[in-house]
């Protein structure tokens, strides 16, 4: 049961979209469009969140 609760990937997916390109890596066209659209709707996910939190503190 504690596996299913770990975060550990789910968040370094998080911080690893964010930084630059690893010249390592291969690049595509499409892999950097994922990763794109992922930053556009990490982005809206916390703003939402950050709304959320401010409506229910201002009632």
């Amino acid at each position: 049961m504690k596996r299913y609760f770990q975060l550990g990937e789910v968040f370094s997916y998080f911080i690893r979209v964010f930084k630059k390109r690893d010249p390592n890596n291969p690049d595509s066209f499409n892999l950097r469009m994922m990763h794109g659209i992922n930053r556009i709707s990490i982005i809206m996910f916390l703003i939402c969140v950050i709304v959320m939190i401010v409506r229910a503190l201002t009632r």
